[in-house]
């Protein structure tokens, strides 16, 4: 038996705020108790650890990465390994990731794939979405068997024609059988047909400069795609949880049905609530860095991501971390916009850029805590084990300094990724140290963490449904 006791620090949870000291034992936390109480006094722990002056919060979770993922010829740079090291770093401990499967082969295939890449590598918890991407009689019958096994949600993408595309009929089956076995579907919501016909019609202009990834990818597509699926979702009787929103068009149509009692969900990203298409317009091919879809938006947009966050119309912030070198795989696209590999890297930085949201006043401190750990962790069946600081819960913890100033480059992160979508960005509050089931991973801005501690974390059925 292993008991460590945190002493001295502001307990933050999405619903609550408070001094106490935290005990864990074998992994799990076992009682919290009003720092300077007799109660808290009388523990004794083989390891203590002073919180004083800091916050001791839930480890985040990240319910969107891709860490490996084949795309455009190439694959995200960075490795189950690196890739749950640089989260650790930023003070998440779960990701959930998302297993492929390819056109003509099964669900298992792709599922089996995917615990082969992670399996021995996570220095963190890991669990696995589904991509659907050949909806057909089996595919659907293997969803039913995914859900017993605690894989529980499955992305279809409306964009990206001849890759992973789903038409509306796919879409509406899909949904139909995840209104049964209480799957969830998670929707790429970009209308990719009328898109292609834009790029097509951009390179044949001779727009072929990053910034014009952004302006073909029209907030308009975004925001249809997203009241179709909507729809399609009323039509199957069926929740939906659309991830990367980037368009206040897109907000309006989520504000809207769940205004009529839906049970629809929205996730956005940092890159969205920090970034604009001013990067996108970056000279020198440099623009090529903030290539990603959902696309970045006019600055604009923003003010209505964050009102979103504030109101419960947007749950969620993840980070959709699919990174991609800039030499050698984001110059792919150079001289024609639509061969950039989309992604950005940021599993590292959300944490931090959401802390900076608080300090910058768009969002309160649990605020912070229910978007990035506890909401996430409800959203797909991880709650309580994960998400929140309470008795029975997996002591995934971070000590996070509120005060500590840093600014976020290429030269100190951990992802591996030869730049930083925040490059120079100054922000207020830092890390600490971060413990995963009750081992430290990160001890005081040191990674004391492995490959392989990490483990399979299967999920129950969403949690949030209203």
């Amino acid at each position: 038996m292993s008991r460590t006791v945190i002493r001295g620090g502001l307990v933050i949870t999405a619903s609550d705020e408070i001094h106490a000291d935290v005990l864990i034992e074998d992994g799990r936390i076992v009682a919290l108790a009003a720092t300077g109480t007799p109660a808290a006094e009388s523990w004794t722990a083989e390891r203590a650890i002073d919180a004083t002056g800091k916050y001791v919060i839930p480890g985040g979770v990240d319910a969107h990465t891709h860490m490996e993922l084949p795309f455009g010829g190439t694959f995200a740079s960075d490795t189950f390994e690196t890739g749950t090291r640089a989260a650790a770093w930023g003070g998440t401990t779960t990701i959930v990731d998302f297993a492929v499967q390819s056109v003509g082969h099964s669900l298992r295939e792709g599922l089996d794939a995917w615990n082969a890449k992670a399996d021995g590598k996570c220095a963190i918890d890991y669990a696995f979405h589904m991509i659907v991407s050949d909806v057909n009689q089996e595919t659907l019958k293997e969803m039913d068997l995914l859900v017993e096994e605690g894989v529980t949600s499955f992305k279809q993408f409306m964009a990206y024609p001849g890759v992973f595309y789903s038409d509306d009929g796919q879409i509406l089956r899909a949904m139909q059988r995840s209104a049964e076995n209480g799957g969830l579907i998670m929707m790429h919501a970009e209308n990719g047909i009328a898109i292609d016909v834009l790029v097509e019609q951009a390179l044949a202009r001779g727009e072929t400069d990053p910034r014009y990834h952004g302006e073909v990818r029209k907030a308009l597509l975004e925001a249809e795609a997203t009241h179709r699926a909507i729809k399609l979702a009323q039509v199957a009787g069926a929740p939906l949880y659309v991830v990367h929103v980037s368009a206040q068009e897109a907000v309006a149509e989520l504000a809207r049905a769940r205004d009529e009692g839906l049970n629809v969900f929205g996730e956005t990203c940092p890159q969205y609530l920090f970034l604009s298409t001013d990067n996108l317009a970056e000279p020198d091919f440099e623009g090529s860095k903030y290539v990603c879809s959902t696309p970045l938006r006019p600055k604009e947009h923003q003010a209505a991501l964050w009102r979103g966050l504030r109101t419960n119309d947007l749950q969620v912030v993840s980070t959709d971390h699919c990174p991609f070198c800039f030499v050698g795989q984001k110059e792919l696209g150079r001289g024609d916009f639509s061969k950039i590999p989309n992604g950005l890297p940021g599993v590292e930085n959300r944490m931090d850029l959401l802390h900076q949201a608080v300090v910058d006043g768009h969002i309160s401190r649990r605020r912070w805590i229910e978007i990035a750990c506890a909401t996430p962790a409800r959203m797909f069946g991880l709650y309580p084990k994960k998400g929140t600081i309470a008795p029975g819960a997996d002591a995934d913890v971070v000590i996070y300094d509120p005060h500590a100033e840093q600014v976020m480059s290429v030269e100190t992160h951990h992802m591996n990724v030869d730049y930083s979508a925040y490059e120079g960005k100054r922000v207020t509050g830092r890390v600490e140290s971060v413990l995963s089931r009750g081992e430290l991973v990160i001890t005081e801005r040191e990674f004391t963490g492995r490959a392989g501690h990490g483990v399979y974390t299967p999920r129950s059925t969403c949690q949030y449904l209203l």
